[in-house]
C-alpha cells in the first residue's frame, strides 16, 4: 500500500503565488471539529487529500466526509490517498456519520469515497445507507454526495440516486486529453454519461461536476469540458487550481491567475450553469452549504421566470 511516483516534468519548482497562500490560525472550532471527526472514526477527505481550505472550513464545523475506508483501489496521479486492497465495509459507519452529523449541527453535508473497484457494487450501498442513517437522525439535513464513476458496476449509480440526495456529484477533473495521463484508469465519456443518467432517473437531483486546472489543458480544452458538461445537463461547475501534493505526484504545469479564473466564470455562465464556482481554491465541497442555497434559489427562480 502506498502513493505510486510520477515522472516530473524538468523545470524548477515554482513557489505559490501569493492568492495561494493560506493564513492560518488557531482556532477552538476547529479543534472540537477535529474531536468529533476523531471520536466517531470517521475519514475526512480534508486530511487525505491535504485540502488547502481544511482549517477554514473546520472552523465552521463544515467537513467532508469519505467513506469505505482510507484506501483506494485506483492510482491517480494528482490524488493523495494512498492505493492499495481496501480493508471491508464498516458495517457501523453509517450510524457513526449521522451522528458526528447531529453533534456538528450540519446544515448540509457533503459524502464522498474512495475507489472501491474491489466490491460488486462499487460502495453504492454504503452510499445509500448513508444517505438513509442521515435522513432518520438528522431530516433538515441536506445531503451532497459525490462519487466514484462506478465504471463496470451495473447498477450501482441506480441505487445511490433511489436514496435521493439533494446533489450528486462527481468530478470529471481534467479535459480528456489528460486522461491517460491524470486518471488512467477511469473514462471521460462514462463519467459525462454518468452525469446524464442522474438527470434522466432523478430530475429533482442536483448535478454537480468539477475540474482543475494548471495541469497543461488549454482554455479551449476547458471551454469543450463545460460543453460537454451542460449537454449532460449538469447544474453546478466548479473550478480550481489543482496543487502538487508531493513530488511523487504529477506536477503543476502552470498557476493559474484569479483574472483567468473570473474568465472561466463568465464562460461557464454564459453556457447555462446554475452555478459556477471559479477560483484557485475552489474545492468540490468548499462553502458547499453555502452554494447549495444558491443552486437552489437559482432553480426557484428558473422556475419561476420559465
Amino acid at each position: 500500500m502506498g502513493r505510486a511516483r510520477y515522472p516530473q516534468v524538468e523545470r524548477p519548482r515554482e513557489r505559490k503565488p501569493p492568492w495561494l497562500r493560506v493564513r492560518v490560525s488557531p482556532s477552538p472550532i476547529y479543534d472540537e471539529t477535529r474531536a468529533i471527526v476523531r471520536r466517531h472514526k470517521l475519514n475526512t477527505v480534508c486530511e487525505e487529500a491535504n485540502c488547502p481550505n481544511v482549517r477554514e472550513c473546520w472552523a465552521k464545523r463544515h467537513a467532508t466526509v469519505m467513506i469505505l475506508g482510507d484506501v483506494c483501489t485506483r492510482t491517480c496521479s494528482f490524488c493523495n490517498i494512498a492505493t492499495g486492497k481496501p480493508r471491508s465495509v464498516d458495517a457501523g459507519e453509517p450510524e457513526r456519520l449521522a451522528e458526528a452529523v447531529a453533534e456538528l449541527g450540519l446544515e448540509h453535508v457533503v459524502i464522498t469515497s474512495v475507489d472501491r473497484d474491489d466490491l460488486p457494487d462499487g460502495g453504492a450501498g454504503q452510499f445509500a445507507r448513508c444517505i438513509e442513517a442521515l435522513r432518520a437522525a438528522t431530516p433538515k439535513t441536506t445531503v451532497e454526495v459525490l462519487t466514484p464513476d462506478f465504471l463496470r458496476k451495473d447498477g450501482a449509480l441506480e441505487t445511490v440516486v433511489a436514496a435521493r440526495p439533494d446533489v450528486y456529484n462527481h468530478n470529471v477533473e481534467t479535459v480528456p486529453r489528460l486522461y491517460h495521463e491524470v486518471r488512467p484508469a477511469a473514462d471521460y465519456r462514462h463519467s459525462m454519461a454518468l452525469l446524464a443518467r442522474v438527470r434522466r432517473l432523478d430530475p429533482s437531483i442536483f448535478t454537480k461536476s468539477g475540474i482543475m486546472v494548471g495541469l497543461g489543458e488549454s482554455e479551449d480544452e476547458v471551454l469543450g469540458v463545460m460543453e460537454d458538461l451542460r449537454a449532460s445537463d449538469v447544474d453546478f461547475l466548479t473550478v480550481g487550481q489543482y496543487l502538487q501534493p508531493t513530488l511523487g505526484h504529477i506536477g503543476v504545469d502552470r498557476y493559474v491567475t484569479p483574472e483567468d479564473f473570473a474568465a472561466f466564470k463568465r464562460a461557464g455562465d454564459a453556457r447555462g450553469f446554475l452555478l459556477v464556482a471559479s477560483s484557485p481554491l475552489t474545492r468540490s465541497s468548499y462553502h458547499a452549504g453555502d452554494d447549495f442555497r444558491r443552486l437552489r434559489a437559482a432553480r426557484e427562480l428558473q422556475a419561476a421566470t420559465a
